[in-house]
């Protein structure tokens, strides 16, 4: 809760020499606030801020090549006196650098020579012996993570910006993947007109394999669905399959949805209405594609 009182002016520039940084950032940490920078590195680059790591100590044996008059190198050390940070800092300068530090003590040398100085001082630290980095971490984190967040918001970063940083994981195939993508259309798509017979639907709903066909009229708009639930409830009445209109046993108004929606909103429905499969409409209603719940566990979206 402490920190919430920190996000000042101090906050606001930090924010505002990164925005206008032409290069990257370069988050550096020594030891535990070296994994704490690592993560903060990762969470900007994920969110829409070009950022990487850089081991502090190898940027004295040739790695400071990587920044450049266009960066912003964002330090993070709890002491302010790490001596792998300090003694790259003559030549960040020199390089034109802009420099943002992170650290537990406002007098300390990185704090002094940043050109925004962050406070992530804490109290005491978790550990009973008062020493090994804890409670000082995480306020470094929890600073790290604001920053990103505030970042990904002045950009306005969305969720598809996020999937295309992302597209080897599911979080990436829940926000990249559209109903249109996976949907079942053309010669794949079970329909019949209103005219057929219970058996038509049936010989349709065998050869496309989908448990389910659509009934339409002749400009293809959607009159009503028939599933294999139906066909359960239909064979309950003793109805003559060669004789029965498909139209009197459909079931009419069938839920549907609109092809530009992610696949994860067909599964939010067929889940609330406990259904297995949607058909996929326009705003006139007509028919364009089907699918159900193999087809979305296909393409790894549940």
């Amino acid at each position: 809760m402490a920190l919430i009182d920190r996000l000042d002016q101090q906050f606001i520039k930090a924010l505002e020499i990164i925005l206008h940084c032409q290069g990257r950032v370069v988050v550096s940490g020594m030891g535990k606030s070296g994994h704490i920078a690592r993560k903060i590195a990762a969470t900007m680059a994920s969110t829409g801020t070009p950022a990487f790591f850089m081991h502090p100590a190898e940027a004295s044996h040739g790695d400071l090549g990587m920044i450049t008059s266009n960066d912003v190198l964002i330090t993070l050390s709890n002491s302010g006196e790490s001596a792998e940070l300090v003694s790259i800092l003559p030549m960040v300068k020199r390089k034109g650098a802009k420099l943002i530090s992170m650290t537990g003590n406002a007098n300390s040398t990185l704090a002094r020579e940043a050109d925004v100085h962050l406070d992530a001082s804490v109290k005491e630290e978790a550990c009973p012996l008062g020493l090994a980095p804890t409670a000082s971490t995480t306020a470094s984190l929890a600073l790290g993570d604001a920053l990103a967040i505030a970042l990904l918001d002045a950009r306005g970063f969305g969720a598809d910006d996020f999937a295309r940083s992302h597209p080897g994981g599911a979080l990436g195939r829940r926000l990249l993947v559209h109903v249109k993508d996976i949907m079942h259309a053309g010669a794949a798509l079970p329909k019949v007109t209103q005219t057929a017979l219970l058996s038509e639907a049936l010989l349709e709903m065998s050869r496309k394999g989908m448990g389910m066909t659509a009934v339409v009229d002749e400009k293809d708009k959607l009159l009503g669905l028939f599933t294999d639930g139906d066909l359960r409830r239909t064979l309950d009445k003793n109805l003559d399959i060669h004789t029965t209109l498909i139209t009197q046993v459909m079931t009419q108004s069938p839920r549907t949805i609109d092809a530009n929606k992610l696949a994860a909103e067909a599964v939010q429905v067929m889940e609330q209405y406990k259904i297995n499969g949607l058909l996929v409409t326009n705003e006139n209603q007509q028919l364009l594609g089907a699918l159900n719940m193999h087809d979305l566990l296909r393409a790894g979206v549940v």
